[in-house]
């Protein structure tokens, strides 16, 4: 998330939870806090009765990434205890999403919802990886480089 900032782009965690293979997106969001930054429209905080499966109540942030560009940017640990840094750009597109508290939003990928999530699995990916607004994956490239680390772009 701090590289994503570092470049202007926002940056929020997230994680991928569905497909909508009607649509051919890939549905990702995390709970808690957001950057906003990269709100589409107003940020809610919303009072929940459960709060993500614990016990009590609590509040959460809502809302979802502005539509347009975006890049998903994940560090990975390679097997022999390298860090690489995967990056895939997409489209935060309209549509339905869950509204429960967490941001959420759909992104298309150029080469479908069930080619990227294959591709991107292939990598190692760590669970979690940062959102954020605009196509920034050549810049990412070239931290990569001044870094000396493996770039791997999804596309």
């Amino acid at each position: 998330m701090k590289i994503m900032d570092s470049f202007g782009a926002g940056g929020s965690f997230t994680e991928y939870y569905a497909m909508d293979f009607n649509d051919d997106v890939v549905m990702m969001g995390h709970d808690g806090p957001c950057h906003p930054k990269i709100a589409e429209g107003k940020i809610k905080v919303k009072p929940l009765k459960v709060y993500h499966g614990k016990v009590g109540h609590g509040l959460s942030v809502e809302m979802s990434v502005s539509h347009g560009p975006v890049t998903l940017l994940s560090v990975v640990e390679t097997g022999k205890g390298l860090l690489k840094l995967l990056v895939a750009e997409a489209e935060s597109v309209a549509g339905p999403i869950l509204e429960i508290g967490n941001t959420n939003s759909r992104y298309k990928f150029s080469l479908g919802a069930r080619n990227f999530v294959e591709a991107w699995n292939q990598e190692g990916p760590a669970h979690h990886c940062a959102i954020g607004k605009g196509h920034i994956a050549s810049k990412i490239k070239k931290l990569g480089e001044i870094l000396n680390l493996e770039v791997v772009q999804i596309k």
